[in-house]
């Protein structure tokens, strides 16, 4: 039994080692998959239209305002993810008041559970850490408010970097959502007898591309619908887990407020990747180390 132990936390180790790997890759992936659609959507189908006149003319310059908006939208969201960390514990981070918190060595104290506000510790790292903050294995250190590890942004997703990720798997959804209806006449062309013009270079990409953005369309509206649940219920994707076997959650705030912690007060900021100053002041919930609870959960 020891050895079956040993050999599943090496096979376990060497797994985040791979994820770490596939970085580049990943995004490649992602910038590949946007440039077939690219190609099959402005170049070889609706950039040509553009020269007909007429009602045609005005129906492809709407398709390419519409695509290229949501594009960016798109891709400043997905690399506002990749390249902003998530969120890690202040080096010599301690609780504000390790005797509000009825803890004599907050260092030995037990994790965390929906009951109490006793001070978490990470045996890995070897610190302490605050509430909702999760260890991830693949990037080696402690995760602030951590939802889970995306291998397709080769990054965690965490306190610092949530609403950004909404918001890639937003324009991703509405994006993909657009190319499969504008793409969907010329997938059905396939399957007719009419004669399709366009080389079989054009027609490949024209079918790949329906094809993946329908597949990701599909997969991604089921992700966003859950992520839509978990800032609903102001939970993350491993804290819902742990929800299983406990009562109220100490963080649901309500709707608003719920939504609020992730998107920040200022609507102007709601749908780009980014926060105004005056909600970094005034929110400290967005810094990822503290988190208001319910009124009843703190009497506690």
């Amino acid at each position: 039994m020891h050895r079956s132990g040993t050999a599943m936390a090496w096979n376990v180790f060497k797994f985040c080692t791979a994820l770490r790997g596939l970085g580049s890759i990943m995004i490649l992936l992602v910038l590949g998959v946007v440039g077939v659609t690219y190609y099959a959507v402005v170049l070889t189908n609706y950039g040509p239209a553009l020269s007909q006149g007429g009602f045609d003319s005005f129906t492809a310059l709407t398709i390419l305002l519409l695509f290229h908006f949501l594009l960016a939208m798109l891709l400043w969201s997905y690399f506002s993810v990749v390249l902003t960390d998530p969120g890690v514990v202040p080096p010599n981070w301690r609780p504000a008041s390790d005797e509000e918190r009825g803890e004599s060595d907050p260092l030995n104290s037990l994790e965390f559970d929906n009951s109490n506000l006793r001070v978490r510790f990470c045996r890995k790292c070897n610190q302490p850490k605050p509430s909702r903050c999760h260890h991830c294995s693949v990037c080696g250190r402690c995760v602030l408010k951590m939802d889970h590890h995306c291998v397709w942004v080769v990054n965690c997703v965490g306190a610092l970097n949530y609403k950004y990720f909404l918001l890639f798997l937003f324009y991703t959804f509405l994006e993909t959502t657009l190319v499969t209806l504008v793409l969907m006449p010329h997938f059905i062309a396939f399957f007719s007898d009419e004669e399709i013009p366009g080389t079989p270079g054009t027609l490949a990409t024209t079918f790949l591309s329906f094809v993946l953005n329908l597949a990701f369309a599909l997969s991604v509206m089921g992700f966003l619908i859950m992520h839509i649940s978990l800032v609903a219920g102001n939970t993350t994707t491993i804290e819902a887990y742990e929800k299983k076997t406990s009562g109220k959650w100490r963080y649901d705030l309500g709707r608003k407020k719920n939504f609020e912690q992730v998107f920040g007060m200022d609507k102007r900021y709601w749908f780009i990747p980014g926060y105004s100053d005056e909600d970094l002041r005034r929110m400290p919930e967005l810094q990822g180390l503290e988190y208001p609870s319910k009124p009843d959960f703190d009497s506690q």
